[in-house]
């Protein structure tokens, strides 16, 4: 199973370099889990077309549309997985710590963004993942998923 993780895409629309990044690396995807800073509703339409794809509100999702149906937090099965999914919040030292804790170790797997930096630790005994930015520098992050429920990360610059 791969899951692809997004965050921080800040995007009014979504510009023509998009679909060739969902053509290659979001579509066949398992999952598509954006974490939060969407910033706008033809932007998160834009990602609907993917079957299994879930996102969080991050702190400039002020779009009326974006504010009423996102979720700050959310959890999820995702296979054999327990995942989190969150923006992030606070000064970014600090952002993996509050993420790790808000979270806690029952979680296999949890996606923050809110940094714009790329991430693939454990914090507190829980196993974190950001993407980094895709609308700032093309940043993302493909988890991939073995049998046994294993994790590997690669973080792609799609552009």
């Amino acid at each position: 199973m791969q899951i692809a993780i997004i965050s921080d895409t800040h995007m009014g629309t979504p510009p023509a370099w998009l679909d060739q990044v969902y053509a290659r690396w979001l579509g066949p995807s398992d999952v598509l889990i954006h974490c939060g800073d969407i910033t706008s509703a033809s932007t998160w339409s834009y990602f609907l077309q993917h079957d299994n794809f879930l996102c969080v509100r991050g702190n400039c999702d002020w779009d009326p549309e974006l504010a009423e149906r996102l979720e700050p937090m959310l959890s999820a099965q995702v296979g054999p997985l327990r995942v989190g999914v969150t923006h992030g919040w606070g000064p970014r030292s600090q952002v993996s710590v509050k993420v790790a804790q808000a979270f806690g170790p029952d979680y296999d797997l949890v996606c923050y963004g809110h940094t714009h930096i790329r991430d693939w630790s454990v914090v507190e005994g829980v196993r974190l993942v950001n993407p980094g930015s895709l609308g700032e520098s093309g940043s993302l992050a493909l988890v991939r998923v073995d049998d046994g429920g294993g994790l590997r990360c690669e973080f792609v610059d799609a552009r």
